[in-house]
């Protein structure tokens, strides 16, 4: 049976999911501190900020993390987690939020370490780890159209590729903006490669241990054409799924079994209120 309480977002509503609402919630706090007084402001910008050469020759590797949840202004901070809102939450709900945190932490480092090999520039602010939820996105929903300025209808995998072509010729040209293009990048190349490619560890693990991951297309139980056993049926293949999900991440789910999730969760909103609900 369904059950509406599991970690994966199905009919979540518009609350933000517990990773956002928590990154926000730190940010906002750090910044306020930040701007109420300027004597730890300099203390956490010295110590935290990310600074290639303290990275490097003072093995302040902390500022690796530390960095993204430091930032210049308000409206620095507000239209990075403004964005991560935006872009984040759904992801959260699909991906669920061990994998979704995970994900975060990886293009942010990622991002980091991609200033620390082409930057010699201090670096704050979230936008690394920002800019690979967007290309998630992008990855995950190519054809969806967001607005520019409320105004200009594009879609999501367009203006993605206009980002990632500012963010390179940005990082390699000279950078007189004060932006941290690199990170940009970093965030961008890293999410895209553990996206694109990171399943490939799993499938060699599970090689090497002779198992596989459970896969719902062999799975023993079939639908016809009836609308209850269709029911049952998708509550049962969307139970094994998020089961799968916790102990893997959605990340890992094979193409066939993302689309009988997205399928089943359609068809029981819409058929099963009941359970659904």
């Amino acid at each position: 049976m369904y059950n509406k309480n599991r970690s994966f977002g199905i009919g979540t509503g518009g609350a933000l999911p517990p990773v956002v609402k928590n990154i926000v919630f730190i940010n906002g706090i750090i910044f306020i501190m930040q701007f109420i007084n300027q004597s730890l402001n300099y203390m956490l910008l010295d110590n935290f900020a990310l600074n290639p050469y303290d990275v490097i020759y003072k093995f302040k590797i902390w500022q690796l993390i530390t960095y993204m949840f430091l930032h210049g202004g308000f409206w620095h901070v507000f239209f990075n987690m403004f964005v991560l809102w935006m872009f984040g939450s759904e992801l959260e709900r699909e991906w669920g939020s061990k994998e979704f945190l995970k994900y975060y932490l990886i293009t942010g480092i990622g991002a980091g370490l991609t200033v620390v090999l082409l930057s010699n520039a201090p670096t704050i602010g979230a936008s690394g780890a920002v800019y690979g939820i967007m290309i998630a996105y992008a990855l995950r929903y190519p054809d969806r159209s967001i607005y520019i300025w409320f105004l200009f209808p594009v879609k999501v995998k367009y203006f993605m590729a206009f980002l990632a072509l500012i963010s390179f010729f940005s990082t390699i040209g000279p950078n007189t903006d004060g932006i941290a293009h690199a990170a940009h990048l970093g965030g961008i190349v890293i999410g895209f490669i553990y996206l694109k490619f990171w399943y490939l560890f799993y499938k060699v693990r599970d090689m090497l241990k002779e198992t596989s991951p459970k896969n719902i297309s062999n799975s023993n139980f079939k639908y016809t054409k009836g609308g209850g056993k269709k029911t049952e049926y998708y509550r049962r293949a969307i139970d094994e799924l998020l089961d799968k999900i916790n102990r893997v991440g959605y990340l890992k789910l094979t193409d066939e079994e993302k689309k009988i999730l997205e399928e089943g969760s359609k068809y029981l909103r819409e058929h099963d209120k009941e359970h659904f609900n």
